[in-house]
């Protein structure tokens, strides 16, 4: 290999370490909270539906935060945007612990959307920068499974330091690291784009079909995967028998496997189906949401647990192939300068309408059980699915072929 291709090839781990690494973070601070349900609806005398708006808000503000954020990835140098952001959501996150009152809490846990929300568009970004495109879904795999591991680490930590120390502790735990990470990352390079001529109209975004449709679709994706994950922990407590601690560890267990697994399996999968067909990556999403939905039934039915756990583990295989794939698709049906800009419109509509899954899915629960409102989320979710194929179809009928290009050093 050349002296210039191993500086290129050690460019793009660094790059891709760190990004990962912080998107453990994000996920761990987005997550830690999950567990502690229980005992926050015991210190605040919440209900489900309150307990929900914890998620919802969050993910508004990320939604809401996301495109001018991505608008702005695409302009300014993306490093410093999500060195600050990193900062943010980690001081909040610190914030949350000393949350006086619900409101208190929830104002803070929307503030981590904001700084979560500097972070998505931007760092995608860099890594398709970075890599050729046809490495690109396992690029972005990679950086993916930094967040699935994150978000298990999260529910380990809500769970074993909730029961042993009180809710509080957790939060403090896991926002040091991303303070340390968000310093690091000023000092990471940038990847080469094209001059500020070439950025692209908003509207020019918008009357991609392929686009409009994979934005619908991940509408229905997020408020499916967003409702099993925000209420997943406690469903197991209320129905299956398991303790707090049991259900903490266990279902970040099986996270931690099922998912890193299915992350990278995905992004496989969809390069190599992209090889073949043009409209391989979104097709690999869709068959895998399609085998994930009666695996998610299948947990909400079991009665053992080890059944549940074993039934939650597939479903987070298949479940988990959407990641990777889901931006490079993105990134594949839009130029590189327009790249941040396409993820943070993606991210908005997404984040916003779907972050009402966990509201909405608790409204059901003081309604009627909350087995009713996740099986509702699993109706949702085979929706989507079905919204990929028509992706797949409007790639098919719109590209003319796969993407190909160099990647140049960093700059």
């Amino acid at each position: 290999m050349s002296d210039s291709g191993a500086s290129i090839r050690g460019y793009q781990l660094r790059l891709l370490l760190i990004l990962a690494l912080i998107n453990f973070v994000n996920f761990a601070d987005r997550t830690v909270i999950l567990p502690l349900f229980p005992l926050l609806r015991d210190a605040f005398h919440a209900t489900d539906r309150e307990l929900g708006s914890l998620q919802l808000w969050l993910q508004v503000v990320l939604a809401l935060a996301s495109f001018p954020l991505g608008f702005l990835a695409d302009r300014l140098p993306r490093a410093r945007l999500i060195g600050y952001g990193v900062i943010l959501w980690s001081l909040a996150t610190f914030f949350s612990a000393l949350a006086p009152t619900f409101g208190a809490l929830l104002a803070a846990r929307a503030l981590v959307g904001f700084g979560e929300a500097a972070y998505g568009p931007a760092a995608q970004s860099m890594i398709s920068g970075a890599f050729t495109p046809a490495t690109r879904a396992r690029a972005l795999a990679v950086f993916a499974s930094g967040m699935l591991i994150g978000g298990a680490a999260g529910q380990a930590i809500g769970g074993i330091v909730g029961q042993e120390y009180g809710w509080q502790p957790a939060f403090y735990v896991v926002g040091v690291p991303g303070l340390l990470l968000g310093l690091l990352v000023f000092t990471v390079k940038e990847p080469p784009r094209p001059p500020a001529s070439e950025l692209v109209p908003l509207r020019q975004l918008l009357r991609v079909p392929a686009f409009l449709a994979l934005t619908a679709s991940g509408v229905l994706i997020t408020f499916a995967g967003v409702s099993l994950l925000t209420w997943g922990p406690d469903y197991v407590v209320r129905y299956k028998g398991f303790s707090l601690r049991e259900a903490g560890v266990s279902l970040a267990t099986i996270g931690l496997l099922s998912l890193v697994a299915g992350v990278l399996a995905g992004g496989w999968v969809a390069d190599r189906l992209q090889r073949r067909w043009l409209h391989g990556r979104p097709l690999a999403v869709a068959i895998a949401f399609l085998l994930a939905a009666p695996c998610v039934l299948w947990a909400l039915a079991a009665e053992g647990k080890q059944t549940v756990l074993t039934a939650f583990f597939v479903a987070g295989f298949f479940m988990s192939w959407y990641h990777g794939p889901v931006t490079a698709v993105i990134h594949d049906m839009m130029p590189p300068r327009a790249h941040a800009t396409s993820v943070g419109i993606y991210m908005f509509v997404t984040q916003l309408v779907g972050a009402f899954g966990p509201y909405l899915v608790g409204d059901i629960s003081d309604a009627r059980d909350l087995r009713a409102g996740l099986e509702v989320a699993v109706g949702v979710l085979v929706l989507g699915a079905l919204g990929f194929f028509l992706t797949a179809y409007l790639v098919q009928r719109n590209v003319a072929g796969p993407p190909s290009a160099p990647v140049a050093p960093p700059q």
